[in-house]
């Protein structure tokens, strides 16, 4: 199996979160006007499609995107497949997560739906409180999703993505896997250089290991 884009295009018109800013592009210049080339003036959050959440998202004082460490967002990885039915993902689905796994995505019936049409739905599959806990205790460093929020919380407290930043572990948000089944990979994920950012829009690639 060749590498997989497992990020989400940049469109007028994808798929934000409620309330975050929509992504426009409008043209500047263009050959077909008889200018000499193309270019695009771009307008989108911090937040759109496939992105990174590092700590100062939601820690005071925490490191920006363009401070993370890229060698936590690069490397071997785990996608764990939760099953379709299930409305969230809860501790069991953590233990189920290889021993020793710096790095999990975790792939929900989100992705399959996301396959169908890509638009905001409120009732997306979301790592509970209880399983961020548990991904903290196994040393998971890396946690991503195929929504784009981890959590699906009505109290505005967030607690999935205060344990997780909190705890040492990076957040990796709307990726879409309907075409990465459950197994080992090599990810590859750079998130745009933002100075002191608070999110990092990122392409990410995942490549299968040991298979022929």
């Amino acid at each position: 199996m060749a590498r997989l884009d497992v990020s989400m295009p940049l469109y007028a018109g994808m798929p934000a979160f409620p309330g975050d800013p929509t992504f426009s592009s409008a043209a500047v210049d263009r050959i077909d006007r008889g200018q000499a080339y193309n270019l695009s003036a771009l307008a989108f959050g911090s937040h759109a499609g496939t992105h990174v959440d590092p700590p100062v998202h939601f820690v005071r004082d925490g490191a920006g995107i363009d401070r993370v460490d890229l060698d936590r967002l690069n490397g071997p990885c785990a996608v764990v497949r939760v099953a379709e039915e299930r409305p969230a993902v809860e501790p069991s689905d953590v233990d189920r997560v290889p021993p020793g796994t710096d790095r999990v995505l975790f792939h929900t019936a989100n992705s399959a739906r996301w396959a169908r049409k890509l638009e905001f739905f409120e009732d997306y599959v979301a790592v509970t409180p209880d399983a961020a806990r548990a991904l903290l205790v196994r040393g998971v460093r890396l946690v991503g999703i195929d929504a784009l929020s981890v959590e699906r919380d009505a109290s505005g407290r967030f607690p999935v993505h205060h344990a997780l930043l909190g705890g040492g572990a990076l957040i990796l948000e709307g990726l879409l896997l309907a075409d990465a089944p459950e197994g080992s990979y090599d990810l590859a994920c750079l998130p745009l250089r933002l100075r002191d950012g608070d999110g990092g829009p990122a392409r990410v690639t995942l490549t299968p290991r040991g298979r022929g």
